[in-house]
Order: structure tokens, then sequence, then C-alpha cells
């Protein structure tokens, strides 16, 4: 994990794309927060893989959200038992549940469907949020954090000569 933590800070203070970055947190997002073994999160991956985003930052990622999952999973509980009882919903949920293709979806599960809504809907602002983070990290944090006494500490220790190696 130090390693890759040790390239999160590399990519960060690189010209790698901020862009790519960023899709790579918006997708962890949608990983860490939904149940690991469900159909849409191959997608994701799919598009991790294609998509060329950061991997480091992914994995990082998905390992930070997948904590926040844990604490939500009573809040998504209740959020997703309102989602599939709604009646107005009842008849869109029937239908997805009578097609062989939806019930592998696993969308009559109140912690998926209520997760995957709420990750979904949050996918756009943390993406476009973290872009701007690290645009403004680069841009002003980067050059200040450089001169501080605690990071010219850190540069001694055993993680800044793992981010050297990988330099």
């Amino acid at each position: 994990m130090l390693t890759q933590v040790a390239k999160v800070l590399k990519a960060l203070n690189s010209e790698a794309g901020p862009w790519q970055i960023a899709f790579a947190v918006g997708f962890a997002l949608i990983i860490g927060l939904t149940p690991l073994w469900s159909l849409h999160n191959l997608l994701v991956l799919l598009l991790v893989f294609v998509l060329r985003t950061h991997l480091s930052t992914f994995f990082v990622f998905w390992a930070i959200f997948s904590g926040f999952a844990y604490m939500l999973d009573g809040w998504f509980d209740q959020v997703g038992y309102q989602m599939l009882t709604s009646p107005g919903l009842e008849g869109f949920w029937t239908a997805l549940y009578q097609n062989d293709w939806w019930q592998v979806s696993r969308f009559n599960h109140t912690i998926t469907v209520a997760s995957l809504v709420v990750s979904l809907s949050l996918f756009l602002p943390v993406v476009v949020i973290s872009r701007i983070g690290i645009l403004r990290y680069r841009d002003k944090l980067m050059p200040v954090m450089s001169r501080l006494k605690v990071v010219q500490v850190i540069k001694t220790s055993r993680l800044f000569e793992i981010y050297q190696r990988l330099s």
C-alpha cells in the first residue's frame, strides 16, 4: 500500500493528466461505495482499463471509498428500501426483476440499488472537484509544500525513498 500511495504522490507531482487522475477517483467512488461482486463493477473496471485512468490512484481511492461504504451501509439500506417499495417505482422494479439480465445485476438488493444511485449521482461532481483540486494543488500548494521543514524531513524517510525510485 505504501508503494501505491507513493505512486499517487508521483502522479500528483508529475505532468500526468489531471483528467486521468480525476476519473480514477470517480470510478473508485463507484466501485468503493457499491458491493464488490456486482455486475456493474465489471463495467467500471473495463472502463478503468480502457480509458487509461491512473491505476494507483484508482486502487488507493477504492480502499478509501470502501471504508466510507461500511459507514454508510445502514443509510444505503434505508434509502434502497424506500426506492424499492415506492409505489410509483414498484412496476419498474418488477419489470426489471422479471428479466434475467437484470436479476443478475441484483437491483432488488437495497444496498446495491441505493449505493449505485448515490455513487452515480456523485460521479461527475467528484471528478470535476478532483480535477480542480489537482490543478490547484499543482499550481499553488506544491511549490509551498516543497519548502516546508516537515516535507524536508519526510524527504529523508522510507516513503520518499520509494517515491524517488518510482520517479
